[in-house]
């Protein structure tokens, strides 16, 4: 019954010319060339955008949109010739004025570009002609090619960049069809790609950073790849199933116990080594990445044909870092902070590194904190002692050159390195310096380094062409393909512009409540109510505007990411208006919401509203199906327990409830994911297929988080309409009712269950708003675009407009759900009615 009322669960036949592909981080907008979040390459190079020259598994250079180039004697000056006809998205040419202008663009002051300050050693950049580009720098640099090869250095047209974070504009095999934020984009085939047209006509990118809900996902094959998946306890189950394949490999990723070398114990080198000796790779890899993973001694990836194995530099000796710490001054040992930022693979490092360090008298105190506070209190103040994080961008080991980085690090030696590299083009000579590098850093002990992060795949066995271990970590989408024939099922689908029914939903609910509340209780009740309502409004939006300014965190260091210069920092606060003083940015807030505009999204950079509207678009059925569904299953247990209390329906109901109200319901939503959407495939495992899809595909997507919300709530109905009923069915005018011969069904439904619905109302009243923004969990489990999960983004991106929108949005609904229990508690008893009415004459 239930699955017929949610749609059915016959799956729709998808072509094999599709690929669903599960990534874990979505990206704050589309533009690489403008930001340093990782998750703009994930989904835009190589896929929308290419750059002048790629790079090999083996580390080498080879043509991409430049077909050849030729560099000068003196290593300064760059010839670039361009691949003819190839077309931008819009029918645009590619030439020599785009690559200039992107050049220009990248080094400006405000640029926040990632290599904005290796772009600015170009000191002329000329279009010789339509094809062939001159580029000048202003001292040799070895590594400027490499710099071409990643996504910041994407070639975009001059025309289009105001619009590229949103409207993306590349050469690639693929262009934008669709991103529905908060859950996934969209990718068709570009007919008019200048190479080999990509095989897929189309690729979903969903977003799906919950482990429990990818390996759902991947499971039921609601995707079918997922490149970097973050679950590796659930691995070995996954290969054992014969439909899919693991992959795994070495990434650019180094996991490090950064430590703070400014001052106090770290910053002296033998404290540091003895920190080294006291660390077990493996058994911290087996501990925290169940086995995967490859220890390392330097800031150097292992796969690098440059890679030094100085992994025994420090050998696992306790007892050495002990007699170390003695001779350092430091005999009763030391104690050090560890903050830990949210990704689970640091939480569970930090926790065996403290317990190792332990053994060799150190002292740790670990601190959880959110990414926003890592940024601030790690990264830009700099107050910590030692914390986990991977660094995964390729040829990161210039960091180490900048000594306002957050490590402190500060060495001529290292210094003369670097500046011997960029200035060395010979093979052979920067093999050397770069190993001279990897053991400089590993006998100063800069960090505890500890193991290179893997690349840990899960994929369709039919899937082929994926897979290419570059160190820009590129995937080639127009290769990927499946190599059978077959089909497979689709258990979700793509679409957006759903907003439409959330707000026609809102539109008609609120006209019929005004207009029930003036025709019953009159006018004057209703204005002098809309006054509360306006003022508590009022109040609330000025609180939660200061508990938000205190928060921790720089909203601008999170979306630019740890390699952040902090002159892009200064420029991304000048575009996101958080120079200001808060008085004024509140009343320019405050002055918007009132009409509508609650500002862009620091993240998306799009209007507030517009995110809002599409989230609710995914809540307010969500939320509405589920209310519906809990009083259709409470309101009648209840009534049915009520009858006959302790009798054998109230026997049997009494324990269903408890164990209701028990379970949390995000618990409740991942167990039946396991059962109905892995086990049985009855039910796709999460995602929104859009109102477009039709009401099948979105009931049959909305049913099992539907189902995991309500049964909870229907038992707290259940329980209080129960205890209710019971009391009123006490009183002296049922036993009258019942004198007089009225029968049971009657008394319950006619006389009864009116004068016992003011407890109802009232926690149907405060169920509404929770299940408007509190199903942030369910949401996250279902991989649901709905407004929690817009707040635990907003949250931990330290997007504060919208934060600011939406708990300001679920202060409404608090304090809207209150007016609608008083009405509809006044429109069924009449003597509250009574008092309403002459109130308002």
């Amino acid at each position: 019954m239930f699955a017929l009322l949610f749609g059915g669960i016959v799956s729709t036949a998808q072509a094999r010319d599709v690929l669903r592909v599960g990534m874990q981080l979505e990206p704050p907008h589309l533009d690489p060339t403008q930001g340093a979040s990782a998750a703009i390459g994930e989904a835009t190079f190589g896929s929308i955008y290419e750059a002048l020259v790629r790079v090999a598994t083996d580390g080498t250079l080879h043509p991409w949109l430049a077909t050849r180039w030729s560099v000068s004697p003196d290593g300064r000056t760059y010839d670039f010739t361009l691949r003819p006809n190839v077309r931008f998205h819009d029918g645009s040419r590619l030439t020599a004025a785009d690559v200039v202008a992107g050049f220009q663009r990248a080094a400006a002051p405000g640029s926040l570009n990632i290599h904005a300050a290796t772009l600015r050693e170009v000191v002329a950049a000329r279009a010789l002609d339509p094809l062939h580009v001159q580029v000048t720098l202003s001292a040799p640099d070895s590594e400027f090619l490499i710099v071409l090869a990643q996504a910041d250095a994407a070639i975009v047209p001059a025309r289009a960049v105001a619009t590229l974070g949103q409207q993306p504009v590349g050469t690639g095999p693929f262009r934008l069809d669709g991103w529905r934020r908060g859950e996934g984009i969209t990718l068709l085939r570009n007919p008019t790609y200048w190479g080999r047209p990509a095989r897929m006509a189309r690729i979903e990118l969903r977003y799906i950073g919950d482990p429990t809900a990818a390996y759902a996902a991947i499971k039921s094959g609601a995707i079918d790849l997922y490149p970097e998946f973050p679950a590796p306890e659930t691995l070995r189950t996954l290969a054992a199933d014969p439909r899919l394949q693991v992959l795994t490999a070495p990434s650019e990723g180094e996991v490090i116990l950064a430590m703070n070398e400014r001052e106090g114990p770290l910053s002296n080198r033998a404290v540091r080594q003895a920190l080294a000796h006291a660390i077990d790779r493996r058994a911290l890899i087996d501990g925290a990445m169940y086995g995967y993973g490859t220890p390392i001694g330097s800031h150097f990836p292992p796969q690098s044909p440059d890679y030094v194995d100085l992994t025994q530099r420090y050998p696992f000796d306790p007892a050495l870092a002990r007699k170390l710490l003695a001779q350092a001054g430091y005999p009763h040992g030391i104690a050090l902070t560890l903050k830990l930022p949210p990704p689970a693979y640091a939480r569970r490092v930090g926790e065996i590194v403290a317990a190792q360090l332990q053994a060799a008298g150190v002292t740790v105190t670990i601190r959880n904190v959110e990414w926003a506070t890592w940024l601030d209190e790690v990264f830009t103040r700099h107050h910590y002692d030692l914390t986990v994080i991977a660094h995964a961008e390729p040829y990161d080991y210039d960091i180490y050159d900048r000594s306002d980085y957050y490590f402190g690090y500060d060495s001529p030696d290292f210094h003369r390195l670097m500046q011997q590299l960029k200035a060395t083009t010979d093979p052979l000579e920067r093999h050397r310096l770069l190993g001279d590098i990897q053991r400089r850093l590993a006998d100063d002990a800069v960090n505890g380094f500890l193991y290179q992060f893997p690349h840990l795949a899960v994929q369709d066995r039919a899937l082929a062409g994926v897979w290419r271990n570059a160190p820009t970590q590129t995937i080639e989408w127009a290769d990927v393909h499946f190599s059978d024939d077959g089909q497979s099922v689709a258990l979700s689908g793509g679409g957006g512009g759903a907003g439409r029914l959330g707000g026609w939903i809102a539109i008609v609910l609120g006209a019929l409540v005004l207009g029930l509340a003036g025709w019953q209780l009159g006018t004057g009740w209703l204005f002098r109510r809309l006054g509360v309502l306006g003022l508590t409004l009022l109040a609330a939006s000025g609180l939660i505007f200061a508990l938000v300014q205190v928060a921790p965190g720089d909203p601008a260091a999170t979306m630019l990411g740890i390699n952040a210069t902090p002159q892009a920092v200064a420029a991304l606060h000048a575009e996101l208006g958080l120079d200001g003083n808060a008085l004024t940015r509140y009343v320019r807030w405050i002055g918007g919401a009132l009409h509508g505009d609650f500002g862009l999204s620091y993240t998306y950079r799009v209007p507030v509203a517009g995110l809002v509207a599409e989230r609710l678009a995914v809540t307010v059925p969500l939320a509405l199906l589920a209310t519906l569904l809990s009083i259709a299953l409470g309101i009648p247990a209840g009534i049915l327990a009520a009858r006959r209390p302790g009798g054998l329906s109230d026997r049997v109901i009494d324990p269903l409830t408890r164990l209701g109200i028990a379970l949390p319901d995000f618990w409740l939503g991942v167990l039946l994911v396991l059962v109905f959407a892995v086990t049985l495939r009855w039910f796709p495992a999460g995602g929104f297929p859009g109102v477009e899809a039709g009401p099948g595909p979105v009931l049959r997507a909305l049913a099992l988080p539907v189902l995991a919300l309500a049964l909870p709530q229907a038992a707290i109905l259940a329980r209080v309409a129960r205890a209710s009923l019971i009391g009123v069915l006490q009183q002296d005018f049922i036993r009258t009712a019942r004198a007089k011969g009225v029968g049971e069904a009657r008394l319950l439904l006619v006389h009864a269950l009116p004068n016992a619905a003011a407890p109802i109302l009232a926690i149907l009243g405060l169920q509404v708003p929770f299940l408007l923004a509190g199903s942030a969990l369910v949401e996250e489990v279902f991989t649901l675009p709905g407004l929690g999960r817009l707040a635990l983004q907003a949250i931990g991106q330290r997007d504060l407009v919208t934060v600011q929108a939406v708990v300001l949005l679920a202060a409404g609904a608090t304090v809207l759900s209150s007016f609608a229990v008083d009405l509809a508690q006044a429109l069924l008893d009449p003597r509250l009615r009574r008092t309403s009415g002459s109130a308002g004459a």
